[in-house]
């Protein structure tokens, strides 16, 4: 089984990311789990996510308090949250942010992790139009853990993202794929 926590805030899509991925899985098969953590539900207040991929059922009914992969979808939090805090040993870091992996592992401290980056606050804006960076981030999460196939998270994503808004968060997510960085 394999458990992610989410990291973002109000209004940037981290249920629906995260619920995106569970929806993948399913269409390839998989037991899945897929919920939220609320503080104080406002726009802007920081949000957790979590999924759940198993190719077992799963029974386990609890928040993930030691997560296989973090992805930090707001870069503001890399400052101002623990968000590697119960990151399973030689687990995964993901985060949107400018810096070079290096430079992330040295800012948060990480150990026995693997690090990776992508710019998705640039993709967004690039292919978006605005800043609303999870599908982004949900195809970076491809490329370093490959959960799900990138087939069915396009088949979700244009279901849930009708028309053209759909079209470009695809492009969004592979370049994303193509773009991340890290080991």
């Amino acid at each position: 089984m394999i458990e992610i926590r989410w990291h973002g805030r109000g209004g940037q899509g981290i249920v629906s990311v995260s619920r995106l991925l569970a929806e993948a899985a399913l269409l390839d098969r998989k037991h899945v789990q897929s919920f939220p953590e609320f503080g104080p539900e406002r726009s802007g207040a920081p949000v957790r996510g979590f999924t759940r991929i198993s190719e077992e059922p799963i029974s386990i009914h609890s928040q993930i308090y030691n997560p296989n992969i973090v992805v930090v979808v707001d870069p503001t939090l890399l400052s101002s949250n623990n968000v590697t805090s119960g990151l399973a040993k030689n687990g995964t870091l993901l985060a949107n942010t400018e810096l070079t992996p290096e430079e992330l592992r040295k800012a948060l401290s990480v150990r026995d992790a693997h690090v990776y980056v992508a710019n998705a606050k640039r993709i967004a804006l690039d292919v978006l139009g605005r800043p609303i960076y999870n599908t982004a981030m949900l195809g970076a999460l491809l490329k370093v853990a490959p959960l799900v196939s990138f087939e069915s998270v396009e088949k979700v994503v244009r279901a849930r993202f009708l028309g053209t808004l759909g079209e470009k968060n695809v492009v969004a997510m592979k370049r994303a794929y193509e773009e991340v960085e890290g080991k």
